[in-house]
């Protein structure tokens, strides 16, 4: 029986080198070369919570409760939790370092706890800022490779397959107070659809700052894996959440905000090495480690297995992908469809089409567009976008004539999704319950100390 080792990020999209940037991270090229990279991968909910309960369950975020940040009083069904289905079948789990489905996710012991890891290895953060948490993931990483040297120690006897999550607090904000000498603020332009500017790059500058870290995080438990002769035997994926922290990125349903890394090297598979362009969602990496491990595939599941791109096929295995919003520090209900061509996004709270500010974390970024009119900043109650000629979707087509019949389409194929997975934004607003702390949608930070800034 197979291990598996799943490594993961905190917001940091698809802003890698394996995917055309130009970042610090030849860890992470280097393990492409030996792993399926899917091009076209997204998340199921653009913010981190709704995010990785929609992976680790196999379902969408409004399937199994998770529609809001933990740590904000939102709370997932953990019977579903790949964690727990592994355990059911004689797979030892173990965590180091962040989950974010369960409560606070600095907190080392009451996630794993609840959501039923065998193990927790993750050492002491107290001490440290949230600037200085990339030390933190550094001696995780430490931890992981320790654990793994004990397990090639074990007997034979004691041994069973086992399943470790590395969690990263990187790249998530706040970056670390010092730029990497090796890095150039006035060298480090920010990916689309942020402007070039000195206050941009300078943040973008602590990005690369912080994902460099990652990746040596990341190195050493691959050489470890490794050196301790359980590559072979191993299943190794990588991810992240959803897009970077910038605005027009995470919590939005452009690709920006939906799109992120999957990479994942399977012993033997002729996938590894190639790069799919076929869409693939988040919720198919249930359906997949199933497939992969011979275990039986709860009928819960919403994904599709990916073994047939892993094998080498190049059909594809899905026409489209579905993701959604409900909370993150604002109630901003969203929700679209996805297809190889043609993006259509829907707004459900049309008594409020403007930029939720809270929902965008605080950074020089932000400031910089808050100087120049973010505040009011219209949305579409509904959108197209042609992806061909508008990757960027900035050009609305909803209204245009010569799209109508697209448009059509695209509704019908949202529309079979809520119904199918019975989404309670088809009976209106989500109403705010005891217990979910959750800012005014015209509040301006997620941090104020403002109480009539909250629900």
């Amino acid at each position: 029986m197979r291990n598996v080792l799943y490594i993961h990020t905190h917001d940091s999209g698809r802003i890698l080198s394996p995917y055309g940037y130009k970042v610090p991270t030849p860890n992470l090229e280097a393990f492409a070369k030996e792993a399926a990279v899917f091009r076209n991968a997204y998340c199921a909910g653009p913010t981190c919570s709704p995010s990785r309960a929609a992976m680790l369950t196999g379902t969408y975020p409004h399937q199994t409760g998770m529609l809001g940040l933990a740590q904000r009083g939102f709370s997932m069904d953990c019977r579903r939790h790949l964690v727990q289905h592994l355990n059911r079948n004689g797979y030892d789990t173990a965590l180091c370092g962040i989950q974010h489905e369960v409560g606070w996710y600095l907190d080392r012991v009451q996630g794993a706890k609840q959501i039923g890891y065998g193990e927790e290895l993750t050492r002491d953060n107290s001490g440290y800022r949230q600037e200085e948490l990339v030390k933190w993931d550094q001696e995780n990483a430490g931890e992981v490779c320790t654990w793994l040297r004990d397990r090639k120690k074990m007997g034979n006897e004691k041994k069973r397959p086992f399943f470790l999550s590395y969690g990263m607090y990187a790249t998530h904000r706040r970056f670390p107070d010092e730029i990497d000498p090796e890095i150039c603020p006035e060298f480090a332009v920010p990916p689309y659809p942020i402007p070039d500017s000195k206050e941009t790059r300078r943040d973008f500058a602590g990005f690369l700052t912080s994902v460099k870290s990652a990746d040596g995080c990341f190195g050493q438990v691959i050489r470890c894996l490794k050196e301790e002769g359980l590559w072979e035997n191993t299943i190794v994926l990588f991810t992240t959440d959803h897009g970077i922290a910038n605005p027009f990125s995470k919590c939005t349903l452009f690709d920006s905000g939906i799109g992120v890394a999957l990479m994942m090297h399977v012993p033997g598979a002729k996938g590894n090495g190639r790069v799919m362009d076929q869409l693939v969602s988040h919720v198919d990496v249930f359906p997949t480690l199933c497939e992969l491990l011979n275990l039986e595939k709860p009928d819960y599941l919403e994904g599709v297995s990916l073994v047939p791109l892993l094998e080498g096929g190049e059909e594809p295995v899905r026409s489209d992908i579905f993701a959604e919003i409900n909370f993150h520090t604002s109630y901003e209900p969203a929700r679209c469809v996805r297809t190889e061509r043609y993006k259509y996004i829907c707004y459900y709270d049309t008594s409020y089409l403007q930029t939720n500010l809270s929902n965008i974390d605080e950074s020089q970024t932000k400031d910089y567009f808050m100087e120049r009119g973010l505040k009011g900043r219209e949305k579409y109650e509904e959108a197209l976008y042609d992806l061909v000629y508008d990757p960027g979707e900035r050009r609305n087509l909803a209204k245009e004539p010569e799209y109508k019949a697209v448009l059509e389409k695209m509704r019908d194929r949202l529309k079979e999704y809520e119904e199918r997975t019975e989404d309670p934004i088809r009976s209106g607003p989500v109403a705010v319950r005891s217990g979910w702390k959750v800012n005014r949608r015209e509040c301006q930070t997620a941090s104020s100390k403002n109480p009539e800034d909250y629900i």
